[in-house]
C-alpha cells in the first residue's frame, strides 16, 4: 500500500499574528511531502513512525468518542493498517515550521474519515472552517494548541488567506514570474525548532501591556499589509513592508531567531539586500527572505544555502 502524497506548506505571513486575529497567506511547498505506506519497511525511521501512530490511534479513538459529531473514523481498518507496519514516509523536515504533522494529519484524515468533505466540492467557508476545526483538534496531539491551518493547507493543497480567527478562504496567488529578479527563499538555519517554548513564550509576553500594543500597531499592521501587497502583485510596497516587519521581528521577537542569525538580520535591514522574517514558530528551522535581487541577496549571504520558493 501506498498513499497519496501529501505537501509541505509555507505560512509566507501570519505567524504569531494569526493567534491574534491578524491576516495570513499560507501556500503549498512542493519540494517535501510524505505518503502512508505499509511495505514492510524496518528501517528505524519506518518503526519510530508506526509507534508514533499507534499513539496517534489511542488518541482519535479518545477524540471520536469525544466529539462523535465532530468526526469519525474508520477506526478498525485504521488499528488493522497500523497493527500491520504503516508507516507515514515523508521528507518534509521536522521542526522547520513546513508543516511535517500537517501532511500526516491530512493523510490520515484522507484516508480513514467517515464522510470526508473532499477536495473537488464546493469549498463553501462554512466547510473550509469546518475542516479547519477537524485538523486543528487532530493535530493537537503533535503539539499541544494548533491552529488547523497546516494540514489544511496540505490536504487541499491551495493557498489559503486567513482573513480572521474564523473567516478564511481559498485564494489564487500571482503567478510567479520568470523574468522577475525578485524572489521568496528559505534559509536553513540548521537548528531544530521546537514549536510549543516558542508560541509558550509568546503567550507569556501577552500579558505585558507593552507588547500587546507593539503588536497591534506595528506587527499586526505590516503584516496584514504583506498579505494584501502579496496578493495584489504590489511588489514595491510588498518590500517596503517587510523591511518593516523584519524590524518590529528583531526587536520584539529576539527569542524566535536563533542568536547567530541576529546580525545577519541586521545587515539585510542596513544594506536592503534581503529581508529576513520568521517561518512557522521560529527558534530554528528555516528562516525566510525576501529580495528584489535574488544575486545580491545570494552574495551577500554566500555563507547560507538558499532555496528559492517563488519568484516576481
Amino acid at each position: 500500500m501506498k498513499g497519496p502524497l501529501f505537501y509541505s506548506k509555507i505560512l509566507l505571513f501570519g505567524e504569531y499574528g494569526i493567534i491574534q486575529d491578524s491576516k495570513g497567506l499560507s501556500i503549498p511547498y512542493n519540494f517535501y511531502n510524505g505518503a502512508l505506506k505499509n511495505d514492510g519497511n524496518s528501517s528505524e525511521s519506518a518503526i519510530k513512525s508506526n509507534e508514533s501512530l499507534k499513539k496517534f490511534v489511542v488518541y482519535l479513538e479518545q477524540l471520536q468518542t469525544e466529539q462523535p459529531e465532530l468526526v469519525t473514523f474508520d477506526l478498525a481498518l485504521l488499528q488493522n493498517d497500523v497493527n500491520n507496519g504503516m508507516y507515514f514516509d515523508s521528507s518534509i523536515p521536522q521542526g522547520y515550521g513546513v508543516g511535517s504533522s500537517g501532511a500526516l494529519v491530512a493523510a490520515i484524515y484522507d484516508k480513514y474519515a467517515n464522510d470526508k468533505i473532499t477536495v473537488l466540492e464546493n469549498l463553501t467557508r462554512e466547510k473550509l472552517l469546518q475542516l479547519k476545526t477537524i485538523f486543528s483538534q487532530m493535530e493537537s496531539f503533535f503539539h499541544g494548541k494548533s491552529s488547523g491551518l497546516d494540514p489544511l493547507n496540505s490536504y487541499l493543497s491551495i493557498p489559503i488567506l486567513i482573513n480572521s480567527k474564523d473567516n478564511i478562504e481559498a485564494t489564487g496567488i500571482p503567478t510567479q514570474s520568470t523574468q522577475g529578479k525578485g524572489a521568496v527563499f528559505l534559509i536553513d538555519s540548521g537548528i531544530v525548532g521546537e514549536t510549543a517554548p516558542m508560541v509558550s513564550i509568546f503567550m507569556e509576553n501577552l500579558k505585558d501591556n507593552g507588547f500587546r500594543t507593539m503588536l497591534k500597531s506595528q506587527f499586526i499592521k505590516y503584516t496584514d499589509a504583506c498579505v494584501e501587497n502579496f496578493l495584489h502583485g504590489d511588489v514595491k510596497s510588498l518590500l517596503e513592508n517587510t523591511k518593516q516587519l523584519s524590524k518590529v521581528v528583531l526587536n520584539n521577537f529576539k527569542p524566535m531567531i536563533p542568536e547567530q542569525f541576529h546580525q545577519v538580520w541586521q545587515k539585510g535591514i542596513d544594506t536592503n539586500d534581503y529581508y529576513l522574517k520568521l517561518c512557522g514558530s521560529g527558534g530554528g528551522g528555516y528562516i525566510l527572505g525576501f529580495t528584489q535581487d535574488l544575486d545580491k541577496a545570494k552574495e551577500s549571504l554566500k555563507d547560507y544555502k538558499l532555496e528559492v520558493v517563488y519568484n516576481f
